[in-house]
């Protein structure tokens, strides 16, 4: 295993005040199984150091500063101190046992109808890695859905690091230019060409490599608020290649724009491609990319499910929602449809193009 320790640095020790040091000591080493590996002066103790789960703490009589919280990440937080998981010292010092690997938790939904418009160049932030973020969905739906424009404005090697995400699912279509991702288990690099699109599965390993100057892709994915890992411990390519591995119930899928077929479309006056993520997540989410045939109106099938996502990848059309008003979408616009709606689409261009994604997938 590798570890990115300096050479010439032994341990590291995060200092904590502490005027009642012996009965923290007792503390720490009874309850929580915490060794005492120093304790001066002999004649009268002002410093202990303590080790334990990885952790080493100098308590100091004379220690300055708060007395900190300190949360351990257990297999069973239940099997330490009596079974009760949130403590405190006599320093003061919280600590809190919590579960390594917790259950993902949603939250309530919060439907509502979301219009997003592109404005100039306006509303990116920065993000990770160089990335700019322009938020699609800026309620996230009571915190159930994100869904992000993200671009790249240089070229050439991404700064980033190997790494994972704590997630339900997540997608990334690749929107203008190119990007090169190393994937767990999934082989070389792949290049995302404009229209592929990937589903990353829950933990799986993924670090993104190269990119084309302006570069842009949408990302959706749920939670709004989830966590992303690093994992220094893994290389990439890594030797395994697995087909139709399971990540969480869910198989990495890379749909290719160019290898594409159409197919009937449930929406009328749309042909559609389908791109497997429905298939790869036991029918969870669905993906597709709708293409106009130039009817003059077009009625959305009612949508009755947990989420339904549209972005105009091309062209511009008119969203006439009942007893509700109508709105003008053009390219990069994107909108939420609460369940229950069946909006009618009118005065498409010739040239339209949405990406659609829906939970569930039929």
């Amino acid at each position: 295993m590798k570890t990115n320790r300096h050479p010439g640095i032994q341990w590291l020790e995060v200092e904590l005040p502490c005027s009642e040091l012996e009965e923290t000591v007792e503390f720490f080493t009874a309850n929580l199984q915490f060794q005492l590996h120093s304790i001066f002066p002999a004649d009268d103790p002002s410093v202990a150091v303590i080790s334990g789960h990885g952790v080493k703490l100098r308590l100091n009589k004379e220690g300055k500063g708060g007395s900190g919280t300190l949360r351990l990440l257990c297999d069973d937080p239940g099997s330490l101190a009596l079974g009760v998981t949130r403590l405190k010292a006599p320093n003061g010092t919280r600590i809190e046992l919590v579960k390594a690997d917790p259950p993902l938790t949603l939250p309530p939904l919060k439907e509502e109808f979301v219009l997003t418009r592109m404005k100039k160049d306006q509303g990116w932030h920065p993000g990770r890695a160089g990335m700019q973020y322009r938020d699609l969905i800026p309620g996230r739906l009571g915190g159930r859905f994100i869904a992000s424009h993200i671009r790249i404005l240089q070229g050439g090697p991404v700064h980033d690091y190997v790494h994972f995400h704590r997630i339900r699912f997540q997608l990334i279509y690749c929107f203008r230019g190119w990007v090169k991702v190393l994937y767990e288990d999934q082989g070389p690099s792949i290049t995302m060409q404009e229209g592929d699109c990937v589903l990353q599965p829950p933990g799986i390993r993924h670090r993104v490599v190269e990119c084309s100057p302006g570069m842009e892709v949408i990302e959706i994915g749920s939670p709004a608020r989830h966590e992303t890992f690093a994992d220094p411990d893994l290389e990439l390519p890594n030797e395994d290649s697995i087909t139709n591995r399971d990540f969480g119930d869910q198989r990495f899928v890379f749909h290719q724009a160019a290898q594409a077929g159409r197919v009937s479309c449930p929406h009328e006056g749309f042909e559609c491609v389908e791109t497997g993520i429905g298939e790869a997540t036991a029918g969870m989410v669905g993906v597709r990319i709708l293409e106009h045939l130039k009817k003059d109106k077009i009625g959305l099938l009612c949508h009755q499910g947990e989420f339904s996502f549209l972005f105009v990848l091309e062209g511009k059309m008119n969203l006439a929602r009942a007893d509700r008003g109508s709105h003008l979408m053009n390219e990069t616009d994107c909108c939420v449809l609460p369940s229950g709606e069946s909006p009618a689409i009118s005065e498409c261009s010739d040239a339209l193009k949405l990406l659609e994604m829906t939970l569930p997938a039929s």
